[in-house]
């Protein structure tokens, strides 16, 4: 990784687009040079720590006191278990249905759950269909959310101490009711908390706004 103590227009010119470089203590960045950066989607790493309030508020909430969820018909025995898992540790949960066996599309639920987390109306959402994977893909379509499918406690580890993910999809066809009872705990008390990683979500962030 190239380290600059000062970045011209001239330096930015040439850095790969989407590159990522290191600013040393007390360097500097010309005005011409910040623009450069912007549109060519480089990201700048400020070692003296300056840049560390800007990393930790790209990370997901590490203390989770309310939570979205939401799921299709074949999801619904589920949900209701956690509903009643997650309010019986005294987390507000937003329940945003379905809430009978009749068909319901994930896109519609998935898509509930992941603006919600968006908006800042809870600080965590859980969507759940047949396998997962379709929340997950509706879910990231919107601006700001992070979803993972949390396949087991590790992955579900991953998601949120590596990957900052603030949406946990479940496929209800692929665990069981104690199974997933534990992949969400694991996910809502693990913190994101490593600068390194936090530094990666700014190019999720700018892959995001291309």
């Amino acid at each position: 990784m190239k380290r600059f103590s000062i970045i011209t227009e001239a330096d930015a010119r040439v850095l790969e687009p989407g590159a990522t470089v290191e600013l040393l203590p007390g360097g500097h960045v010309t005005p011409l040079a910040l623009d450069t950066l912007r549109d060519r989607r480089v990201t700048v790493v400020h070692l003296d720590g300056s840049d560390a309030p800007a990393l930790a508020s790209l990370a997901p909430p590490a203390e989770i006191r309310t939570v979205a969820i939401a799921s299709d018909h074949t999801g619904l025995a589920l949900k209701r278990m956690l509903v009643e898992r997650l309010r019986g540790k005294g987390l507000r949960v937003l329940d945003l249905g379905t809430d009978s066996t009749d068909p319901v599309d994930y896109p519609d639920t998935a898509a509930a759950v992941a603006r919600t987390v968006a908006h800042g109306e809870c600080d965590a959402g859980i969507a759940i269909d047949g396998a997962g994977i379709g929340s997950a893909i509706v879910a990231n379509k919107v601006k700001g959310v992070r979803a993972a499918v949390g396949g087991n406690p590790t992955l579900a580890r991953y998601a949120r101490e590596h990957n900052g993910a603030n949406v946990l999809t479940l496929g209800s066809t692929l665990v069981s009711l104690d199974e997933a009872g534990t992949i969400v705990d694991v996910f809502l008390t693990t913190a994101m908390t490593e600068p390194r990683y936090m530094r990666r979500l700014l190019k999720v962030r700018q892959v995001e706004q291309a």
